[in-house]
C-alpha cells in the first residue's frame, strides 16, 4: 500500500466533488493515466479504488498487461494506428481516440473477429490543431452516423484533448464547448449509439473539466507523480 498515492487520489476526488457535485449531481470518474508508470507502482493505484488505467501506446500495454493486476480496465487514449488494432481489440475495455473513418472499420473488423462490441469514444479536435487527431466539430454528427452502423462497435461519447495554454482560464470556452456538443449528441440519440461519457481533463485542468460536466477525467502526474 502506497499512503502518498492514496493521499493524492483522495484529494483529486474531493476536489472532482467540490468541483462538480453540486452543478451536476455527480462526480467525474477517475482514470488514472499510467503510461510510462512501471506496472508495479500502477498496482498500488488499486488501494486508493482506482480501477481503470489510460494507456497512450499499444506496445506499452501489451508490455505492462502480464504484470497488472488483473481487475483493472484499460482503456486505449492515445493516437490508435489502424495495424495496432488487432493486438489490442481483445485486451483493451475501451477505445477512447477513435477519429477517423478507417480507424473504425478495422476496429469493426477485429471487434467480430472475436465476437465483441467494442465501446468507443469519438475524439473531437476541439482546438482545431493540426498536430493533434480528432473530428472536427462539424463532421462530428455525420462521422458518429457513419460509425453507428457499424456492428463491432458502440459509440458510447466524446473525448477531448485540449490546447496547451499556460492561462487555464482560457481553456473553459473550449470544455463548455464539448458539453454542447455532447448534449447535443446526446439528444439526437442517432440509433446503435448510447452517448454516456464525456472523457476531457487531465492533470492541470480536471477541475476545470469537472465544473463544465466532464464524466471521465484522465489524471496521470497529479496520481502518480512527475514522469522520468
Amino acid at each position: 500500500m502506497n499512503q502518498e498515492i492514496i493521499e493524492r487520489v483522495d484529494a483529486i476526488r474531493t476536489r472532482l466533488h467540490n468541483a462538480a457535485y453540486e452543478r451536476w449531481g455527480r462526480v467525474p470518474e477517475l482514470i488514472a493515466v499510467s503510461k510510462t508508470v512501471a506496472p508495479e507502482r500502477v498496482n498500488e493505484v488499486l488501494s486508493a479504488g482506482v480501477t481503470r488505467l489510460g494507456e497512450n501506446r499499444v506496445q506499452e500495454i501489451l508490455e505492462k498487461m502480464p504484470y497488472l493486476d488483473a481487475s483493472f480496465q484499460i482503456d486505449l487514449i492515445g493516437r490508435l494506428q489502424t495495424n495496432k488494432v488487432k493486438y489490442i481489440i481483445d485486451k483493451v475495455g475501451m477505445i477512447q481516440s477513435l477519429d477517423r473513418e478507417n480507424l473504425a472499420q478495422e476496429i469493426d473488423r477485429r471487434a467480430q473477429q472475436h465476437r465483441i462490441v467494442m465501446p468507443v469514444l469519438v475524439q473531437v479536435n476541439i482546438g482545431r490543431e493540426p498536430q493533434k487527431g480528432g473530428v472536427d466539430e462539424e463532421d462530428l454528427f455525420a462521422f458518429v452516423r457513419r460509425c453507428a452502423a457499424l456492428p463491432g462497435l458502440k459509440i458510447q461519447g466524446l473525448m477531448a484533448v485540449m490546447p496547451d495554454l499556460e492561462n487555464i482560464n482560457e481553456l473553459r470556452p473550449y470544455f463548455v464547448r464539448m458539453r454542447q456538443l455532447f448534449e447535443a449528441l446526446r439528444c439526437e440519440a442517432i440509433e446503435g449509439t448510447d452517448i454516456r461519457d464525456l472523457s476531457m481533463g487531465m492533470s492541470g485542468d480536471y477541475e476545470l473539466a469537472a465544473e463544465e460536466g466532464a464524466t471521465i477525467v484522465r489524471v496521470g502526474s497529479a496520481v502518480f507523480g512527475s514522469r522520468a
